[in-house]
């Protein structure tokens, strides 16, 4: 891990980081995209760009997260920096689980599976060792469910998004 990314991690606990965070998501969409998904986060810790069919609109709608990897599947967390509601693409994906992930500039079509019980604690605790501040955001989200996200290869991916330049 770099210096950086060392940093980061620990600065990912403070509200305000995650504050600041937040009105960066906007460009590090726009780094993922002119970087067809090859960077992401800054490189500073392992990101891919999620794209999800809106529920509403029925458009592809991309987002950077952090993962882990799970044997062949990509794990994400729903914890939207410990705001009190679900993050956008976690409802997207709980209405249509089929997405798509770019990663290092690979796009793999998935589809998404809400983890529970065991599975999820086994997979929480590899995500709170890539970001220890999940375990704030869940103090700062109250009673709302963090949801845990496995993505899996296969399926149909997102209509259009392949259309779209990124």
């Amino acid at each position: 891990m770099s210096v950086f990314g060392a940093v980061t991690r620990r600065l990912g606990h403070h509200r305000w980081f995650a504050a600041v965070a937040r009105l960066l998501v906007p460009a590090d969409r726009a780094v993922g995209r002119l970087t067809r998904g090859r960077v992401v986060a800054l490189g500073l810790v392992p990101s891919l760009i999620l794209t999800t069919t809106g529920r509403r609109s029925g458009q592809p709608r991309s987002t950077p997260l952090l993962y882990v990897r799970d044997e062949d599947a990509y794990v994400v967390v729903g914890s939207n920096w410990g705001q009190p509601h679900q993050p956008g693409w976690s409802l997207n994906l709980l209405a249509d689980p089929a997405a798509e992930v770019t990663v290092r500039g690979r796009r793999v079509p998935v589809r998404a599976e809400v983890v529970t019980g065991p599975e999820r604690d086994r997979l929480w605790q590899r995500l709170v060792t890539e970001w220890p501040a999940y375990r704030t955001y869940v103090r700062r989200a109250g009673d709302r469910e963090i949801r845990v996200f496995r993505l899996v290869p296969g399926g149909r991916g997102v209509p259009g998004a392949g259309d779209r330049r990124r």
